[in-house]
């Protein structure tokens, strides 16, 4: 089995993890999660989301949070920003890097971000050239690359359209999403393959939920097409707002000991790490999502 040497994790948490809880997060909560995934190695961290927080009311306070955190040279804090209003927010918070958020489904489009996916990309159009004249860049997510909540089963051919799509329009990466966690291995790699033939392969990424235990299995046929990105979440916080019934990203602990036992380097330290998921679990007041951050405890604990 070949994979890739060198991956890169890109941890979510802070922002995909966190919009889904109900009690308010505090910034200062925030900020030091986010310091201590910085500590562990982690180079790509978002930090939150410029959206209404009538709809996303946990990240109204992200330009506080990105005032309290001091710069990292070789880190960088993107923010979800789906129109030119979070846009100019995130540009007056100084800003370096952004994401849109697409879907290949129309029905999601619709219930996620209220518009059509031709819609959404007449939206994203000023967004990017606002961006690239700011020298920032841009990441696309594509979201229900392997099934909808609402329509089913995707079409591969649908996946690479939009992810051509926004790849035109300027995103240095994009990121496929199977939001409803019902992807396995096969699945994986015949859409990545579809995709594959429009984006180039460094230039694509995954984010996968765990709904049916198969995130870290989706992954492993991820790397074996050469995908050395990868989406997680520090003790598998969060969910889709729009996707009811389907749980958390997979956690970053359980990524890294899969990538550390396949020898994919990564800069990041598994022990803090689970550190941080340990502090943010400890503040919401449950137990971490990660199985092997819950194996780790147990191991120092004896």
């Amino acid at each position: 089995m070949t994979v890739p040497k060198r991956a890169k994790m890109v941890e979510v948490g802070p922002r995909d993890g966190l919009q889904n809880e109900a009690k308010p997060v505090p910034a200062e909560i925030k900020i030091r999660l986010i310091d201590l995934l910085a500590d562990a190695g982690l180079k790509t961290i978002e930090a939150g989301a410029f959206v209404s927080p009538k709809w996303v009311p946990q990240m109204a306070d992200t330009a506080t949070v990105l005032a309290g955190l001091a710069p990292r040279p070789g880190v960088s804090f993107p923010v979800l920003v789906p129109n030119m209003t979070g846009f100019e927010a995130a540009a007056a918070a100084g800003v370096r890097e952004i994401a849109v958020f697409g879907a290949a489904s129309e029905s999601f489009s619709r219930r996620n971000i209220n518009c059509s996916i031709e819609e959404s990309f007449q939206r994203f159009a000023p967004v990017m050239a606002a961006a690239r004249a700011e020298g920032m860049r841009v990441r696309g997510y594509v979201s229900c690359v392997l099934g909808c909540p609402y329509e089913g089963e995707i079409a591969p051919s649908a996946v690479a359209a939009v992810s051509r799509r926004l790849l035109e329009m300027g995103a240095y990466e994009i990121s496929l999403g199977d939001t409803i966690g019902i992807g396995t291995p096969a699945k994986a790699q015949a859409m990545l393959k579809a995709v594959a033939e429009g984006v180039p392969v460094a230039r694509m990424a995954v984010h996968f939920h765990d709904t049916y235990g198969q995130a870290l299995a989706n992954i492993l046929a991820s790397l074996e097409l050469g995908i050395a990105a990868i989406d997680s979440s520090v003790a598998g916080l969060g969910g889709c707002p729009y996707a009811k019934g389907a749980s958390g990203n997979v956690a970053s602990e359980d990524v890294l000991y899969l990538l550390d036992g396949l020898g994919v380097s990564t800069g990041v330290d598994l022990a803090k790490l689970a550190a941080a998921g340990r502090f943010i679990s400890g503040h919401l007041g449950r137990e971490s999502g990660s199985k092997v951050a819950r194996a780790l405890a147990g191991k120092f604990a004896a």
